[in-house]
């Protein structure tokens, strides 16, 4: 199964983030051994770990068996859809899941983020190419974080998704850091902040932000605070 545990507390009394990291658009070889969409990953996984969500939080990741999403074979949301499954049986299904997802993570998350344990997404930076489906994500909260100078996906096309999935009864907002890019190395500190606020949120640890609280409460054709400029309260460093 392509379920790798970075944190295994047993049992997790928080909750589960399972980390999906990016790839490529084609290619069905393995990831390289370096894997630097997986290394990029690395200090969220420690920024979840040295937060007060602490020693209780487990960590796992997808381990692709492709290094490309391959079209219709969508290569990372089946094994995203491998993993999470493993992942619920081993935890049980009453265990909260967060799935946190970059770039092609991002988008296997919300490929697979209408499981019943899931207690919300995180996708940063994803691809979401047009009429990328979002009707399995009603009833569900999913939070996209994007940088305005992203290069490689598109911001106007991850903010079309949250509209999109707003308008079926998903619960969601995405915000934006000026300045950035989609390697999240520009401003990284405030990339791993705001993630570990909102996946403690998620998980029940804290409340959301009051900009991000209101903006989950409005569904359907109110796309009001869906679009969130860098908060003050996500740090400026």
């Amino acid at each position: 199964m392509p379920l790798i545990w970075r944190h295994h507390p047993v049992p997790p009394t928080v909750g589960v983030v399972l980390v999906m990291h990016g790839g490529e658009e084609h290619g069905l070889e393995p990831p390289s051994w370096l894997n630097p969409p997986l290394q990029r990953m690395r200090p969220f996984e420690r920024a979840l770990l040295r937060s007060p969500l602490g020693e209780g939080l487990g960590v796992a990741e997808v381990e692709y068996r492709c290094r490309g999403w391959n079209g219709e074979r969508a290569d990372a949301a089946v094994d995203a859809e491998e993993a999470l499954a493993e992942l619920v049986r081993e935890v049980g299904s009453g265990v909260p899941v967060v799935l946190l997802g970059h770039s092609m993570g991002g988008r296997a998350a919300l490929r697979v983020g209408g499981h019943a344990s899931v207690a919300g997404v995180v996708a940063l930076a994803p691809w979401c190419p047009p009429g990328e489906p979002v009707e399995h994500l009603a009833d569900h909260r999913v939070l996209v974080i994007h940088s305005d100078h992203d290069r490689v996906t598109s911001p106007a096309e991850s903010l079309d998704l949250a509209a999109r999935a707003r308008m079926t009864g998903t619960q969601a907002a995405r915000c934006v850091i000026p300045g950035s890019d989609h390697a999240m190395v520009r401003r990284a500190l405030t990339w791993h902040r705001l993630t570990t606020l909102l996946t403690g949120a998620l998980l029940g640890a804290w409340p959301f932000p009051d900009p991000v609280a209101k903006s989950l409460t409005r569904t359907g054709s109110d796309l009001d605070g869906l679009d969130l400029r860098l908060p003050l309260w996500a740090g400026r460093r």
